[in-house]
Order: C-alpha cells, then sequence, then structure tokens
C-alpha cells in the first residue's frame, strides 16, 4: 500500500508561482511514475504533469511552459513548480504515483488563482 502527502497549495494572485510537493510513502518500487492531475468544479480529472524515476517528463499543453515537475527518488518526493498562474489554473490538485501494476492517490490540495 502507498501513501502520498501533498503540501504547498493556496491562493495566489494571477502571473504568481506556487510549489506543490508530496511525498510517497510505503510499498514503493524503484521504477514508477509520479505526477499531478488537477480537476475544477464540474470537470474531469484531468493530467497535469508526469515524471518517470528515471526522469522523463510530460505535459499537458495549457501548463508547458510555465509548470515543471521534478522528483527526489531518494526522497520518494515530486514537486510541482507552478510559474505564471492563471485564474483557468484553479483547481485541486491531485498527486499520483503508479508503482507495481497499482495506482495511489494523494487526498488533494487546493489551488485558488484570483484574476
Amino acid at each position: 500500500q502507498v501513501q502520498l502527502v501533498e503540501s504547498g497549495g493556496g491562493l495566489v494572485q494571477a502571473g504568481g508561482s506556487l510549489r506543490l510537493s508530496c511525498a510517497a510513502s510505503g510499498s514503493i518500487f524503484s521504477i514508477n511514475i509520479m505526477g499531478w492531475f488537477r480537476q475544477a468544479p464540474g470537470n474531469e480529472r484531468e493530467l497535469v504533469a508526469g515524471i518517470s524515476s528515471g526522469g522523463s517528463t510530460n505535459y499537458a499543453d495549457a501548463v508547458k511552459g510555465r509548470f515543471t515537475i521534478s522528483r527526489d527518488n531518494a526522497k520518494n518526493t515530486v514537486y510541482l513548480q507552478m510559474n505564471r498562474l492563471k485564474p483557468e489554473d484553479t483547481a485541486v490538485y491531485y498527486c499520483t504515483i503508479v508503482t507495481g501494476g497499482t495506482r495511489a492517490w494523494g487526498q488533494g490540495t487546493q489551488v485558488t488563482v484570483s484574476s
């Protein structure tokens, strides 16, 4: 079983920055994928960014050039640096990990961007 604990959400003005963190613990295989999804009210949960244990990354088109995903394998922690935030980035952000053929989710952290 894997547990994920997120931190770093909050309220920020448009154009500002936030950094999300997510620490994983439990049964984690060395080969895994960690990432961030988000869900705005009335919308489906969508991928924001992902990163493999080898360091390969992928991003949603809406965040390319503004968000950066990174990880510390020694700490089983993934980060999401969000710059030039826009009101449409407002959502609950969920951390996720795929390891050993299973997926786990964090509890979510609210990000609100005011115009």
